[in-house]
């Protein structure tokens, strides 16, 4: 079965939102877009770019789908994402879309949840969740999220939308690796295991 992986850049306080640009998200007025690259640094890109051997397809929501269409296709084609990006599949959960242009992009019909499940069933390697915050949402409260990628780095901001938002899943997690860069970003891959366990020091 395929594993379905959130894969996404956050702050020390798990926000989320806006991390390529000032313009990228700016929802409810989010002053902070752009905030990933100043606390970036070579040894991230390194992870990131690991993290993608063994996906072949990425599942995206519509906002996240609308910026990557509008950057990668005709990105440089010199930088180290590009050809990936573009070449590898894409799968879109939208209520609101009714065609997807970019290439090898699809189109996921029907109720998302189900699609989803639909989809890990098929033939192929993972697929990598990449922002789309509410498509995360959906998936943790439908138990479809298998492992967690995250890079989290060192600044906080004090608000803008939080992956692990009120109301997220109670959810037990395994560390498969978790490790540092000299920037001070953390690079933390969890594995899904069920609900959590409770226990007193008492």
């Amino acid at each position: 079965m395929r594993k379905i992986i959130v894969s996404t850049f956050l702050t020390l306080d798990g926000v989320m939102q806006a991390p390529g640009g000032p313009d990228e998200d700016p929802e409810s007025g989010f002053p902070h877009g752009g905030w990933q690259k100043p606390t970036s640094d070579e040894e991230v890109g390194e992870a990131i770019s690991g993290w993608y051997e063994d996906t072949d397809a990425m599942l995206l929501g519509r906002k996240t789908y609308d910026i990557f269409a509008g950057y990668w296709p005709t990105a440089d084609p010199a930088e180290p994402f590009t050809e990936r990006m573009n070449g590898m599949h894409k799968y879109v959960a939208s209520r609101t879309l009714t065609s997807v242009d970019w290439q090898n992009s699809t189109l996921l019909t029907g109720d998302t949840a189900e699609a989803v499940r639909r989809l890990k069933e098929t033939e192929g390697r993972n697929i990598n969740v990449v922002g789309s915050g509410d498509l995360a949402q959906t998936l943790m409260r439908e138990n479809l999220v298998d492992e967690y990628r995250l890079t989290i780095h060192p600044v906080i901001l004090g608000s803008g939308k939080r992956l692990f938002a009120d109301g997220t899943v109670p959810t037990a997690l395994e560390p498969v690796s978790v490790t540092g860069t000299k920037g001070g970003t953390v690079l933390a891959v969890y594995r899904t295991t069920g609900k959590p366990t409770y226990d007193s020091y008492q």
